[in-house]
C-alpha cells in the first residue's frame, strides 16, 4: 500500500461522517462545555420584578423635583426582603441594590446624594429623572423569550444565564464517545516502576487531552499486552460501550509484533490506509468497524499527538456537527530549513512577533518524534510540503498552531 497524502488522508477519514444527533438530559454543572441539542426558552423574567440597582432611597420622582428637600423613612428595602407598603407623596424607603422598587415609588437616589437627619427623615440633594436606577421588570428577559439556541456550546456566559432563566436541566447533544487503547509489552503506566526493557506509556494522556478539550468523552480501555487475543478483548469492549471512535496507541504496522491491525481485521474491520507521507506519523491507520472509527495512531508520543491534532480533532469536530476550528497560520522562518523530500513535514517550533505583529516560527533544532519535551515547549508546526526546496530565515511559511502566540 503506498503512502497516502496528508490531505488525501483527512478527507477519507471525514467523507461520509454524520454528525451525532442524539440528545441527553443533564445538569446545568454537567453541560458546561456540552452542545445545546434543543432552543431554550426562560422560564422566569429576569429581574422578575422592578429592581434597584444601586444603594440609595426608593422616591416618587415627582418629590425630588426641587432640591434640597427632605422626605419622610418609612421602611427598608434590603435585597430578599421588599417593602410591603406602599410609597406615598413626601415618602421614601431605604432601598439596597436587587431589593424590589416599592409600589409608589419610580426611582432611586443613590446614597451619595443624600443625608440621613435622623431614623425618619432623609434629605435629598439631586434631583434625578424618573427611573434613574430601576431596573424594569424582564430587562434582561422575559418568560417565554428564546434566549439560547439549538447549536450554541455551554460555555460560561451561557451557563450563567441558562440558571438565570431558572432551567436546571439542559437537553445537550449526546458527545463523541472516544475509547483510547495503548499496546505494547514495553509499556506500564506511570507511577509504576518499570522493567530493564520498559518504559512508561505516555501517549494516552496526551490524546485524551486533545479529544476531551474538543468535547469527547474519553474511556481509557488501558494498556494491551502483545498478545492479538488480548487487543481483541479490548476492541469488543470498545465496541460493547458504543464508542464512535477507537485510538489504538503503537502496533499498527504489519511487522512480527504489530499486532493491532490484525486483530481489527479479525474482528471485522474493513481496513482503508495505514500508511500516509508526513514526517511525524507515517504508520498511522483509519479503518472502520461497523460504526466504529478506528483510528490507529504511532506508538512514538510526538508522533501520536501531532496526528491527533491533524486527524482526530476534525473527526470530533465533524461527529459533533460543529464547525471544525482551522489551527492553520501564516508565518516566517525564524531560521534556516533544509529541503524536504516526498513526505510532508511538520517540525516543532517556538513562536514570537515582530515589531509590525508578524508570526516568526523558529524550529527546534533536533525533531525527533520520541522527544515530548521539546513538543511541550512547542507553540507551532511549521509545514513543509512535499519535495519543499530549501528556505531561509524570513521567507513565508505555514503553521499549525498548537497554542495562542504570546
Amino acid at each position: 500500500m503506498s503512502l497516502v497524502p496528508v490531505e488525501e488522508a483527512r478527507s477519507r477519514i471525514l467523507d461520509g461522517i454524520e454528525p451525532i444527533t442524539s440528545t441527553e438530559t443533564v445538569t446545568l454543572a454537567q453541560a458546561i462545555g456540552r452542545q445545546l441539542a434543543a432552543d431554550l426558552k426562560a422560564g422566569r423574567s429576569q429581574p422578575p420584578f422592578p429592581a434597584s440597582a444601586m444603594d440609595g432611597y426608593a422616591v416618587r420622582a415627582a418629590d425630588v423635583t426641587t432640591v434640597p428637600t427632605k422626605l419622610t423613612v418609612i421602611g427598608e428595602a434590603p435585597a430578599g426582603h421588599g417593602f410591603s407598603g406602599t410609597v406615598e407623596k413626601g415618602e421614601a424607603v431605604r432601598i439596597f441594590t436587587g431589593a424590589p422598587v416599592p409600589s409608589g415609588a419610580d426611582t432611586i437616589v443613590i446614597q451619595e446624594n443624600t443625608e440621613r437627619l435622623d431614623d425618619r427623615t432623609v434629605r435629598i440633594d439631586q434631583t434625578v429623572s424618573q427611573g434613574t436606577y430601576v431596573r424594569p421588570e424582564g430587562l434582561d428577559f422575559a418568560t417565554g423569550d428564546t434566549v439560547l439556541h439549538a447549536g450554541q456550546i455551554l460555555d460560561a456566559g451561557r451557563i450563567t444565564v441558562a440558571a438565570a432563566m431558572n432551567c436546571p436541566e439542559l437537553v445537550v447533544k449526546r458527545q463523541p464517545r472516544v475509547a483510547i487503547l495503548a499496546t505494547g509489552d514495553e509499556l506500564v503506566p506511570p507511577g509504576s516502576t518499570p522493567g530493564m526493557d520498559q518504559i512508561i506509556a505516555s501517549n494516552g494522556f496526551g490524546v485524551r487531552a486533545i479529544a476531551e478539550a474538543d468535547g469527547a468523552a474519553v474511556t481509557d480501555l488501558g494498556i494491551a499486552a502483545d498478545r492479538q487475543d488480548i487487543i481483541e478483548a479490548a476492541i469488543d469492549r470498545a465496541l460493547e460501550i458504543k464508542a464512535d471512535i477507537l485510538i489504538t496507541l503503537g502496533g499498527a504496522s504489519v511487522g512480527k509484533h504489530d499486532l493491532v491491525q490484525k486483530a481489527l481485521v479479525a474482528r471485522g474491520m474493513k481496513l482503508d490506509f495505514w500508511r500516509i507521507a508526513m514526517r511525524p506519523g507515517k504508520p498511522l491507520m483509519y479503518g472502520e468497524l461497523g460504526a466504529l472509527h478506528v483510528l490507529g495512531l504511532p506508538g512514538n508520543p510526538v508522533s501520536s499527538l501531532v496526528c491527533s491534532h491533524l486527524f482526530l480533532r476534525p473527526l470530533i469536530a465533524r461527529l459533533s456537527g460543529v464547525a471544525e476550528h482551522d489551527p492553520h497560520s501564516n508565518a516566517v522562518l525564524g531560521s534556516d530549513v533544509a529541503a524536504n523530500d516526498q513526505r510532508q513535514d511538520y517540525l516543532r517550533a517556538k513562536l514570537a512577533r515582530n515589531a509590525d505583529g508578524t508570526l516568526v516560527a523558529t524550529p527546534f533544532e533536533r525533531q525527533d518524534s520520541s522527544m515530548t519535551r521539546i513538543f511541550a515547549e512547542s507553540d507551532c508546526l511549521i509545514i513543509r510540503p512535499p519535495h519543499a526546496k530549501a528556505a531561509s530565515s524570513g521567507d513565508a511559511c505555514r503553521i499549525v498552531l498548537l497554542r495562542a502566540p504570546a
